[in-house]
């Protein structure tokens, strides 16, 4: 229980200080670009229109809102944030009493072979945090919305609760769960590929005669962690945007976002328009090749 409160408080904490730098994000990823691009020059010293980074958009921010606004949206992030810890730990310490599930055979077997101790570990690991997604979702698509209102300046998600009951009068239960199945799709693709790389890595990459043996595993597992997060980050654009897409606000309407479907029709409109990684970068943005900027509408077409 301990552990659980420590984890519970040291997560909130990184919540908080990270808040900005997701709904920066979150905006971006939406296509509202409230400042134009500017003349600047690229790594290579050559010329080109750059868009906004983080603290210019930051500062943009606060000039409208205040440094508060850089927190739109934090109360139900914190809340998806507790109950998933609660519920991953929970998960997690259910598999280990009961032994399951097993993948490519049972605990004595696991143990002899490092890849099936890494698959079934990787599968307890899908299944927590899974379960935790799933329960913390309509938290995440009400924070997702609150945060878009900056773009039409809309007070329509203002309190957890009253959130809570607008989504439910507008679209049912269905409507807590928009988003869901990419976000669930990208977090399963990026522990898979995270862990299997590593454990490649660390098995065929590494000797274990090599000084430093610990650390260099320790780095390869923060580098496939950031290889599987590129790979997948596709995912989590799409789900950002149908958690907003179509919910009567600015920014999940058009000009911003077309009302899509399914979640396979914005995948497929965003690979069209050549989008899929619109928002992943936040320091070296560039002028996208072939769009305009239109000053009043604060995007590019």
């Amino acid at each position: 229980m301990a552990d659980t409160c420590v984890q519970v408080l040291l997560g909130s904490g990184l919540t908080v200080l990270s808040h900005p730098l997701m709904y920066i994000k979150v905006l971006i990823q939406v296509g509202h670009e409230p400042l134009p691009p500017t003349l600047g020059r690229n790594l290579f010293g050559r010329q080109v229109y750059q868009l906004p980074g983080l603290f210019a958009y930051a500062q943009h921010i606060i000039r409208i809102d205040g440094k508060v606004g850089l927190f739109k949206g934090l109360g139900p992030r914190l809340c998806a944030g507790t109950i998933g810890t609660l519920v991953h730990g929970r998960v997690v310490q259910t598999c280990q009493e009961r032994g399951s599930p097993q993948i490519l055979g049972g605990e004595q077997k696991a143990a002899d072979g490092s890849l099936q101790k890494v698959v079934n570990e990787t599968t307890r690991e899908m299944l927590a945090r899974s379960c935790a997604t799933i329960v913390t979702h309509p938290f995440h698509v009400i924070t997702l919305r609150c945060m878009i209102q900056f773009i039409g300046r809309e007070t329509k998600y203002s309190g957890v609760l009253d959130s809570i009951v607008t989504v439910y009068r507008e679209e049912g239960v269905l409507g807590f769960f928009a988003g869901l199945i990419p976000r669930l799709l990208g977090d399963v693709f990026s522990l898979w590929i995270c862990n299997l790389l590593a454990h490649f890595l660390n098995t065929y990459a590494i000797d274990e005669s090599m000084s430093h043996t610990g650390e260099i595993r320790n780095c390869s597992q923060a580098v496939t962690g950031f290889f599987a997060s590129m790979l997948t980050y596709p995912f989590v654009l799409v789900s950002n945007l149908m958690a907003v897409n179509n919910c009567g606000l600015a920014g999940g309407l058009p000009p911003y976002a077309s009302v899509y479907p399914t979640w396979v029709d914005c995948w497929r409109h965003l690979s069209r328009e050549g989008n899929m990684s619109r928002g992943n970068s936040l320091f070296f943005r560039k002028l996208p090749a072939g769009k305009l900027y239109a000053v009043e509408q604060k995007r590019f077409f």
